[in-house]
């Protein structure tokens, strides 16, 4: 990590909602999905958010060899976005604590505040973090 890593740092992402990132669009196979309402899904909000602060470190990370992975993430989800309307989400780091990065989060869509909490990732060795992933499946 370089030493440009400090808080202070913010960052601004916006796309426009499409049916792939709706309810009905979180796990199709189920039979639920398709009654479920075409809107934003809690869950691309959530990955919105979490790529948000990925873009906001890269510069001041040795990427793509040292990445931050998700921890933790506590957000409301207040209001529901409809297809084909643009959300944006403003990220800030708030704090550094060793290779635990802490960013308060909020999402807006063109009328509503539709999101807003705390997200924190771990700095890791990209390399080492899939090793370490990819030994669960070494048996005994």
């Amino acid at each position: 990590m370089k030493d440009t890593l400090k808080p202070g740092i913010k960052y601004q992402c916006k796309f426009t909602v499409t049916d792939s990132q709706t309810v009905p669009a979180m796990y199709p196979e189920s039979g639920e999905a398709a009654a479920r309402p075409e809107v934003f899904a809690t869950g691309f909000l959530v990955g919105f958010l979490e790529l948000a602060c990925v873009r906001a470190i890269i510069p001041h990370l040795d990427w793509p060899e040292e990445q931050a992975v998700g921890t933790f993430i506590s957000v409301t989800h207040e209001a529901a976005t409809p297809v084909g309307m643009e959300v944006t989400a403003n990220v800030e780091l708030i704090g550094v604590e060793g290779r635990k990065l802490i960013f308060q989060v909020e999402a807006h869509d063109e009328v509503d505040l539709i999101s807003r909490g705390r997200h924190e990732r771990m700095i890791v060795n990209k390399r080492q973090f899939e090793g370490r992933a990819r030994s669960k499946f070494v048996q005994d």
